[in-house]
């Protein structure tokens, strides 16, 4: 599973917490519950503000139950998951409820972007990675040609969907969720906390959204970090419901993922020319819900900087921070 660097810090007091590795649970106050480990292959954490430890505790079991189950529908790297099994066989007969409603919400994306955002860049991914896999490989990555054939499969209007059966129409054509995934964990996870009568929490799976106030009261913050320099951060604001503020933040950054030797060469491809696009430093998305932070701030890193206004009017209730080569900040969205 590649690697993937983070550029948001979600600040839960005084301090940021701080990026994580290890799997546990740990408390850092009284009344305030902490795990900390890895989930959909990033960094993760959850933070639980409420007396009963024991409930906290045992509600983090079940998070994380929650989070393993829809692993074994969304996940790219378990072979026996339900997306793993539909890019392999092209069709997938009965699929679970969870892959249908996120595979719907990334078309519907994917429509609204004009194919800035596409599931079906899989290949692409695919491609890049054995390229790179192979000794002396050329640091430019593939070969035009290469890359114009794989190009042939990747096109989400060949996606068919519905309840009973998901369906590739290309041959050779794969399927990717990496853009959304998180976010939908994410959002999952948080029901499930507000399900059972938790008000203020911290979930950050990669994506973070919270509810509530932070330990010691107050709003949660989050920095988001310059790309260019180590333990920079270029700005922060504020995470909830409270006026101002929004209670999602996703963040997409080029060199989060570099697939080869040239940052230029990373995760955030164009699906129309099956290049990295490397317009922004990064682009940083608050939204009502982590998935739509997740897919949109995906969807802005690529598509064309005159199609912004038309992608984020389409989704009102959201606010995108734009981050360009100079490190200047474009705020731009009526969220």
């Amino acid at each position: 599973m590649p690697s993937r660097r983070r550029f948001v810090s979600i600040l839960a007091g005084s301090a940021a917490l701080a990026p994580l590795a290890s799997l546990g649970n740990s408390a850092t106050a009284p009344g305030v519950s902490v795990w900390r480990g890895v989930a959909m292959g990033a960094q993760a954490s959850m933070t639980l503000v409420h007396p009963d430890r024991e409930k906290a505790q045992a509600l983090i079991r079940a998070c994380g139950a929650e989070i393993e189950r829809l692993e074994t529908i969304l996940s790219l790297y378990r072979p026996a998951s339900a997306l793993s099994r539909l890019n392999a066989a092209g069709e997938l007969r009965e699929p679970p409820a969870e892959l249908v409603e996120l595979l719907s919400f990334a078309l519907a994306l994917a429509r609204e972007s004009g194919g800035a955002f596409d599931p079906s860049v899989q290949p692409l991914w695919r491609l890049y990675a054995d390229h790179f896999a192979a000794p002396d490989a050329p640091a430019a990555g593939p070969a035009p040609d290469a890359i114009a054939r794989v190009l042939r499969g990747v096109d989400y209007r060949e996606v068919e969907v519905a309840a009973g059966r998901i369906r590739l129409h290309r041959p050779g054509m794969a399927l990717t969720l990496n853009g959304v995934a998180q976010g939908y964990v994410t959002d999952r996870v948080i029901e499930l906390l507000r399900a059972a009568g938790f008000d203020d929490v911290l979930v950050d799976l990669g994506e973070a959204r919270v509810r509530g106030e932070r330990p010691g009261g107050g709003a949660w913050r989050a920095a988001i970090a310059d790309p260019r320099v180590e333990g920079r951060t270029l700005f922060e604001l504020p995470l909830g419901e409270a006026r101002g503020a929004l209670p999602a933040l996703a963040t997409s950054a080029g060199a989060g993922t570099p697939i080869g030797p040239d940052p230029r060469i990373n995760h955030l491809f164009d699906p129309h020319t099956g290049r990295s696009a490397n317009r922004y430093l990064s682009v940083s998305v608050a939204a009502p819900r982590a998935t739509l932070a997740d897919g949109l701030s995906t969807a802005l890193a690529v598509i064309a900087p005159q199609r912004v206004s038309a992608l984020l009017d389409a989704y009102p209730a959201v606010r995108a921070y734009l981050v360009g080569a100079d490190g200047q900040v474009r705020v731009q969205g009526r969220g």
